[in-house]
């Protein structure tokens, strides 16, 4: 398969009209723009699941539309009751779109709320956050080395939920007590609405994806052994 165009800035005007009109008989009324504007996200997917399976191969199997996420928002125990995320967003890693194993993350939010991202954002898993705590434990010298590298630090620091106090059964005085209070893992690289519609956006992706490699590599090695919750 051949990368296609991506029209970026309709993905765009469709999420800023959305957010101008977000209720369901507008959304209903523009399903066909809606649709267009999906497909130009998933062609998006599509290009850089080829370009960074150039180094990471584990995600060349993906198919676009299985690593997407729906717009339709659950207002139940929201004080915002709009039905929809004016957004789209993916996840592209070896087992698609689910958060562990971690890998690509990508928000396109209109008026500057885009970015990508990576890492470990799943917090509700405590077993994941105690496997992560335990491997940088013992490899303490390898994460700070990933997280200290030039290459890294150009794009990144390290975000997360943190706790007040290095949590019970961990040594206070590790040299890398300070990521211990973390509860998850992640980066967040912003992007404007200008990068997006830039033609060169999907090579600048890219390489911004490509500098978390070593970061999403410790991760996935911490995490081997987990094995996601079955749903009730």
């Amino acid at each position: 398969m051949e990368e296609k165009h991506v029209d970026t800035k309709r993905i765009l005007d469709y999420l800023t009209d959305l957010e101008a009109h977000n209720e369901r008989e507008w959304y209903h009324a523009n399903k066909e723009e809606h649709k267009r504007a999906n497909q130009e996200f998933e062609d998006l997917i599509q290009s850089l699941i080829f370009r960074i399976g150039k180094t990471d191969s584990s995600i060349l199997h993906n198919v676009p539309k299985e690593l997407t996420f729906k717009l339709v928002r659950d207002t139940r125990y929201s004080n915002d009751k709009s039905p929809y995320n004016p957004s789209f967003r993916a996840h592209i890693s070896s087992k698609g779109k689910q958060p562990i194993p971690v890998g690509y993350f990508i928000v396109i939010k209109p008026n500057g709320r885009s970015f990508l991202g990576g890492g470990l954002f799943a917090d509700m898993f405590k077993e994941a956050t105690t496997m992560v705590r335990d491997y940088i434990v013992q490899h303490g010298e390898e994460w700070e080395r990933i997280i200290g590298d030039p290459s890294f630090l150009k794009y990144f620091t390290v975000k997360g939920e943190v706790l007040k106090n290095v949590p019970r059964g961990y040594d206070k005085e590790h040299p890398e007590a300070e990521y211990l209070k973390y509860k998850s893992w992640y980066l967040e690289y912003p992007i404007t609405d200008k990068q997006i519609t830039d033609e060169n956006f999907v090579t600048f992706a890219t390489q911004i994806y490509e500098a978390m490699q070593p970061f999403h590599a410790f991760l996935n090695k911490a995490l081997e052994k987990f094995e996601m919750p079955m749903r009730p």
